[in-house]
This record gives C-alpha cells, sequence and structure tokens, in this order.
C-alpha cells in the first residue's frame, strides 16, 4: 500500500528561538581535516596524509537538556508519582526508558487550536467541539496532536510565548479517554509561562501553575512538545510514530516524530 511519511521534527540547531534564553541547544562541529589527527592516532605509524583527501571524520559534540528539540516527556517530569484518581492510588511516576513501545505508534488525531490567542487555557469543551468538528469519537491509545499558533513561527522571534495551552481538564478529559501520548508544536503543552505568569500576579491561584502537566499526577500521560508541520495533517486518517531515545530513569528523551499516511 502506497504511504507518506511526514517528518513533524524539528531540528537541534544553533541560533534559532527555540527555548527560552539560556536553555537553547549548543552544537560544536568537528570537520573532516580537523579530526584527522584523531583519527591516525588509532594507527601507529599512519599520517594525516595517507588519509584519502587528509580527512578524518565529521563529528559533532551536542550540549543539551532532554527537553530541547522534539521530544517526549514522561509522567516523572510531571511529579513524582501518578495516577493518584486511579483505583489503588498514586504510583512511582514512569521514566522516558519505561514507555511502552506500544503507546508510541499508534492512530493519529489532530486538534486544530490555531485560532485560540496566545496563552488561551484550552478546556474540555473546547477539545470536544474541535472533536464534533471533525467527527472524531477518542479511542483508547489514540495519540492525539494540538495544533498552534506556535507551529508557525517555529524558530522566530517571539515563538517560547506562542500558542495556547491545554489545561487540567482538557489534559484529563483525553487520559481518561484512553489517550496515553498527546502532543504540541508549542514549546510546552501548558499555556507559556509569560501569559501564566500575568494570571498568577492577578489572582494568586497556585492551581493554575503547570497545570497540564500537573494533571499526570492525577492520570499518567506523555506528552511530546515542539513538534512541527501539523498543519499539513489531516484531523484523522493517520498514523504517528514517536520512540524515545531511552535515556534510563530520565523525566523526557528526544524523538524522531513522523506522521504516516497511505494513500
Amino acid at each position: 500500500m502506497p504511504r507518506r511519511l511526514i517528518d513533524l521534527s524539528i531540528p537541534i540547531e544553533n541560533g534559532v528561538e527555540s527555548d527560552p534564553p539560556g536553555s537553547e541547544p549548543k552544537v560544536e562541529y568537528f570537520r573532516h581535516t580537523e579530526t584527522a589527527g584523531e583519527l591516525v592516532s588509532f594507527f601507529p605509524g599512519l599520517t594525516a596524509e595517507q588519509l584519502p583527501g587528509g580527512e578524518g571524520w565529521a563529528v559533532e559534540q551536542l550540549d543539551l537538556s532532554t527537553h530541547n528539540g522534539t521530544h517526549m516527556d514522561a509522567p516523572y517530569h510531571f511529579h513524582s508519582t501518578q495516577d493518584e484518581a486511579l483505583p489503588g492510588g498514586g504510583q512511582r511516576s514512569m521514566t522516558i526508558d519505561e514507555v511502552p513501545l506500544d503507546w508510541c505508534w499508534q492512530p493519529g488525531v489532530k486538534l486544530d487550536f490555531r485560532h485560540f490567542e496566545d496563552g488561551h487555557v484550552a478546556t474540555r469543551a473546547d477539545v470536544e467541539a474541535e472533536l464534533d468538528r471533525i467527527g472524531h469519537t477518542l479511542q483508547p491509545y489514540d495519540i492525539v496532536v494540538v495544533n498552534t499558533r506556535a507551529g508557525g513561527i517555529y524558530g522566530q522571534k517571539g515563538y517560547v510565548s506562542a500558542g495556547c495551552g491545554m489545561g487540567r481538564e482538557a489534559t484529563l478529559f483525553l487520559a481518561s479517554s484512553g489517550v496515553k501520548v498527546v502532543g504540541t508544536d508549542g514549546w510546552s503543552w501548558d499555556a507559556p509561562f509569560v501569559h501564566t505568569a500575568k494570571r498568577w500576579a492577578e489572582g494568586g491561584d497556585p492551581s493554575i501553575i503547570w497545570e497540564g502537566h500537573k494533571a499526570g499526577r492525577e492520570i499518567g500521560y506523555c506528552q511530546m512538545e515542539k513538534l512541527h508541520n501539523l498543519e499539513v495533517l489531516p484531523s484523522t486518517g493517520f498514523e504517528m510514530m514517536c520512540f524515545p531515545v531511552k535515556i534510563r530513569a530520565a523525566g523526557a528523551g528526544w524523538i524522531r516524530a513522523v506522521a504516516v499516511i497511505y494513500d
């Protein structure tokens, strides 16, 4: 069966707005001519001039967190325990190396929230209205991705503060429907901090702080952040593949997120 693969990941690169100041990834590049000496050091008597073109290898050294680039957060990132709202009470939160592979290759559903203003906190009613619009009933293990305004300005000034976020009740609605993995093209699943900080200053309600993430304390789930190209996806009728890199006992891992459309 013919198929199309759509890359939904951003590159890890220098010099673009992808994270708050001071937490951007840093990539140092070592070119072929710079590493010839390193290569010949493994072979006594060999000189760089004897290598084809006098070249060694290309190598890159990265200084980054597990939350740089397109990545998946495990429940451990949100809180030390999860599933406190489920029978049996809370348990130790799942780390990224423990995420079941089966969660990471499932039918995809896209919610188009590009019309919401920056800082809007999406509610359960917002999610239900969009599901009604696209004619979809959530199924267990659906991977739900949220297309916000942020996706269209990735790498540009203002990206980190752009787009809507997903609130606690919206997140719990998805998780209670059997959804295990969600994602956004914004910097965070929650509303950008600059907008939440204003609401906090006005009302002083601590429950609004990181409320989407903290929903994982009640029902565990995984979330992808800094997805890309969501605007080219249909609302349904595609598969999502998003396997995280295994980092022992970590709260997140990088992914190469891909949508599969069968034509």
